[in-house]
């Protein structure tokens, strides 16, 4: 089994050594895509704008004229006119006719050749018209902005679309590009370009396509452009990411060989290892924050190799969970546990010894049977066992599990929630398990800083806890501020760093008997920092 889960490892780490090179063009891709869209859209928005401008123009010229202007077809009017056109940006004629498009005068005294290109359209906020007409001799489209005078005339402004031709439109238009001016309803105004359904066109992913609204008027922009031609100019960044990427993905190689040759067969090194007594327990104190006395402890592992070398259980104990290991290593620890602490249970006959099951534990019943073997005949007593089952992956077996907790009920033994908030248990899951102690994981009492008054997660869980008359225990606690936050809040049992961490035996025994030959009495309202310096 060890030699398989090896190869398995080194096939993943030889497949993502590749992902860096595989992934080049797919990163590259989209870092085009979204550049190059943001580009094509500031430069649509600048000619939708520039169409809005020259409306706006147009608008402000007529309204000049008409305020202006006491009559209209006098020398007065077409000075008037022909003075707006000069002040203005782009507007080219200024026209009065009838409503039946007879021309009464204009601002320069000819004849004005036009015709509509569309149908008179409001503009919202405006009591003027727009109409899309071919003006003169101009091949760009032109619009005609029309104020209506009594409903017997009507004064118009022309203005074309842009200012710039359509030659040079077209001339700036990449191979395969589309510029698309249409009214809101559909009707094309000017297509340059491809000739292409742009509506088709932009629903593929090897086109770019954007568009923008020329403000409020019924006008839109439209602009298509092939992923290709877009993806072209960045064929010097292609080179310089499939270098790195080449590169990493070497490096990646290279550390999955490296660490197929170093790992060798880890599983035979951990079976080894707890036949050798080399995974030991060690224990760190739970202590009571009213008293500072010593409640208990939980018996946490270490992988103290030959070497030296202490291994923490964050390396192997997944591992062990997975290959099967953690039922026998399980085993090896409670009956070392035997061996150190049944002289201290008797001096301490409240201690309570806490000790980790893993979700293979639950499967069948076999774990209490092991438990009354080893501690059966023990001067250790089951009412003294606390065993621990995590939140972080669920127990899906109900029965086996109902089963192995009963069991341990039975025999006289707690059940505690580890890791208690951090897995998908609900109320009504916890309940039905029956635990009694429910451990509230260190993440929540990380959130009491100096100075907080109200942590809601950390003070639901623990209305939970009570709500189930469970025991509690806060994990980690390091800072005097959490403990008093903690003891304000009902909570009784604590363990962390600011107590102690995880101990060998024989430190462990040291400060369980010493705080056994002369505990501590405090007040519950006596500052914490004095139980603090008490227990440690």
């Amino acid at each position: 089994m060890k030699a398989k889960f090896s190869h398995v490892l080194m096939l993943l780490g030889a497949l993502l050594a590749f992902v860096p090179i595989v992934s080049v063009d797919y990163l590259l891709d989209a870092y085009a895509r979204n550049k190059e869209v943001a580009a094509l859209q500031t430069r649509i928005d600048a000619l939708s704008s520039e169409i809005n401008y020259n409306a706006a123009n147009a608008v402000a010229a007529l309204r000049q004229v008409v305020a202006d202007s006491p009559s209209f077809c006098t020398p007065t009017f077409s000075g008037f006119a022909q003075t707006a056109i000069d002040n203005s940006f782009n507007v080219k004629q200024i026209l009065v006719e009838n409503m039946d498009g007879v021309q009464y005068c204009d601002a320069f005294g000819r004849n004005v050749a036009y015709s509509p290109l569309s149908e008179s359209l409001p503009v919202p906020g405006l009591t003027e018209t727009i109409t899309v007409v071919k003006f003169a001799e101009m091949i760009m489209p032109a619009l005609k902005v029309t104020q209506t005078l009594g409903g017997v005339r009507r004064i118009s402004a022309f203005t074309p679309l842009m200012a710039t031709t359509q030659e040079a439109l077209a001339d700036n238009l990449p191979d395969g590009a589309m510029l698309d001016i249409a009214l809101t309803s559909g009707l094309p105004v000017l297509s340059l370009g491809a000739s292409v359904d742009f509506d088709r066109q932009a629903a593929r992913g090897d086109y770019l396509a954007v568009q923008s609204f020329a403000g409020e008027l019924p006008i839109k922009v439209r602009y298509l452009l092939p992923f290709a031609e877009a993806r072209a100019g960045y064929a010097d960044l292609d080179v310089l990411f499939t270098i790195l990427g080449c590169l990493l993905s070497a490096g990646l190689l290279l550390l999955t060989l490296r660490y197929a040759r170093r790992s060798r067969t880890p599983s035979f090194d951990l079976e080894r290892a707890i036949g050798r007594n080399e995974i030991k327990p060690y224990y760190q104190p739970v202590i009571n924050l009213r008293t500072g006395g010593l409640m208990g402890c939980e018996v946490l592992c270490r992988w103290e190799k030959p070497s030296g070398e202490v291994v923490p259980p964050g390396v192997f104990i997944d591992y062990a969970e997975a290959s099967g290991m953690a039922i026998p290593m399980t085993l090896s620890l409670m009956q070392q546990v035997r061996y150190d602490l049944s002289d201290l249970s008797q001096k301490i006959p409240g201690l309570k010894i806490s000790i980790n099951l893993f979700e293979g534990h639950f499967r069948d019943v076999g774990i209490v049977d092991d438990v009354q073997a080893i501690f059966g005949n023990s001067p250790i007593s089951y009412d003294q066992l606390v065993f621990e089952i995590t939140e972080r992956r669920p127990l899906e077996n109900s029965l086996a599990v109902n089963s192995v907790i009963s069991g341990l009920h039975a025999l006289g033994s707690r059940i505690a929630m580890d890791d208690a908030g951090t897995g998908h248990s609900n109320l009504a899951y916890i309940a039905t398990l029956g635990v009694d102690v429910i451990k509230i994981d260190r993440i929540f009492v990380d959130m009491i800083k100096p100075g907080t008054t109200q942590v809601p997660v950390l003070d639901g869980l623990i209305a939970m806890s009570k709500d189930l008359d469970c025991e509690i225990v806060a994990e980690g606690v390091e800072t005097e501020a959490q403990a008093i936050y903690l003891r304000s809040r009902g909570v009784v049992q604590a363990q962390g760093y600011i107590f102690a961490p995880a101990l060998k035996v024989g430190a462990f025994k040291e400060l369980a008997l010493a705080l056994a030959t002369s505990p501590a009495r405090y007040s519950d309202t006596q500052d914490t920092s004095e139980i603090v310096t008490d227990a440690a």
